[in-house]
């Protein structure tokens, strides 16, 4: 173990949960020792799913902030509702507000509670993390499921508006929402829907939407100043004018089921798997494009690896991919899905793999500790294990691994 970094303190919030009840525990290090404190819970509400409470966050004194669906009222607790949802979120890289995405109901993809039969919805709070957190909007958009990102001004491109963009995967559109507080006819308004209909790609030849896009990888460039959004139902990327919000182009990129871009803003970044071409093996595939001039500078394959999310550390030098199962039952018993995997992002646009952590269980979601601009701490939440891996920011060595909770099917982690 490095002692330097196990003499860092922190206080961390982890989420576990089955998919149907949860709990949250808060992992403490003060002074070298560690204490680990499971929150009190209450009993299913017995509510419908649309009428359940929404996880917000935690407050500085570790109470829960809920918000009711219904109302919009933001209630604080002591104890934590087995069966509150814990929303997808996206926050805001230029604001201290966070984006929750509802994808509707299973089936049809419609918040019936708020939106009826138009759609589902994202709900926009200010301070989640604060006994101050506030309900902004609900915001009616397409049918779900969402993937949200954000264009702003930059040095390179100073003339974009702050804007958030919505992906809508069951309608095949993106739903572009003002997001400057100081435009009030615009604030948190859908300012326009962007189809992304190509009907050369549809069997009956549908001109519009709803159709068969199937969005899921929305990406901002600071450098280009333009948002590139993935159709996987076409494996085309179409490139968004954020100043007209229009499709100015549209790109080639089949084998890939997201996108990211580098904090940087000058690469972006598709991730993908195959497995059909090896009954008993999955091969990720990773490639690189470069933003400005679209070009495509670098692929690998990954064998036995099914990539699951993606996280860059605090000054973005290197990215971060845990993996998951997922292909035949042959596939499955080959694949390494207890894998992270680390990437020296000094090499680009080579991708360089510079490490691979086996953490014995497959990861849920990370979180980072740093200052100023650095990475000290790295923690992986291990659903099945029920346990907290931390890793150090630097070397990329496992520093220790600490039991939470009972095993469940999914966790997720974050610095309180």
């Amino acid at each position: 173990m490095s002692d330097a970094a196990l003499g860092i303190d922190f206080t961390l919030g982890y989420y576990s949960s089955d998919r149907k009840s949860g709990k949250v525990c808060v992992v403490k290090r003060r002074n070298g020792e560690v204490s680990i404190n499971c929150l009190g819970v209450e009993p299913d509400s017995g509510l419908e799913k649309a009428l359940k409470p929404v996880f917000v966050g935690l407050t500085e004194e570790h109470r829960f902030i809920l918000l009711d669906p219904e109302t919009k009222s933001i209630r604080i607790q002591t104890n934590f509702p087995v069966d509150a949802f814990p929303a997808h979120i996206y926050s805001d890289p230029n604001a201290n507000r966070d984006w929750f995405m509802n994808d509707g109901d299973k089936e049809s993809g419609n918040d019936t509670l708020n939106c009826g039969d138009h759609g589902s919805s994202v709900t926009v709070i200010e301070n989640t993390a604060s006994a101050s957190a506030k309900h902004l909007a609900t915001i009616c958009v397409g049918r779900g499921h969402h993937q949200a990102n954000f264009a702003y001004p930059s040095e390179q491109a100073p003339h974009v508006p702050h804007t958030a963009y919505i992906s809508n995967l069951k309608d095949g559109t993106i739903s572009a929402i003002g997001n400057d507080p100081d435009n009030e006819e615009s604030y948190l308004k859908v300012i326009a829907t962007i189809d992304l209909c190509e009907a050369d790609k549809e069997k009956d030849g549908r001109a519009a939407a709803p159709c068969n896009a199937f969005p899921h990888g929305l990406v901002y460039s600071k450098v280009s100043g333009k948002l590139y959004n993935l159709n996987n139902g076409y494996g085309t990327i179409a490139v968004v004018d954020p100043l007209t919000n229009e499709i100015e182009e549209r790109i080639e990129f089949k084998g890939h089921s997201n996108l990211f871009v580098t904090p940087c803003g000058r690469f972006i970044f598709g991730r993908g798997a195959d497995r059909k071409l090896d009954p008993e093996h999955v091969v990720a595939k990773l490639t690189v494009m470069d933003a400005g001039t679209q070009v495509i500078l670098d692929t690998i394959d990954l064998p036995d690896i099914y990539i699951s999310k993606y996280y860059f550390n605090h000054d973005g030098s290197k990215l971060y991919l845990t993996t998951s199962s997922s292909g035949s039952p042959e596939q499955v018993a080959n694949l390494k899905s207890d894998a992270l995997l680390i990437f020296d992002l000094s090499a680009l646009p080579k991708i360089k793999l510079s490490a691979e952590l086996l953490l014995g269980t497959s990861s849920g979601s990370l979180a980072f500790h740093g200052v100023e601009g650095g990475t000290q701490l790295v923690f992986s939440s291990n659903s099945m294990a029920g346990a907290l891996a931390i890793i150090d920011g630097e070397s990329d060595s496992l520093i220790e691994t600490l039991k939470v909770t009972e095993g469940v099917s999914h966790s997720r982690v974050w610095l309180a």
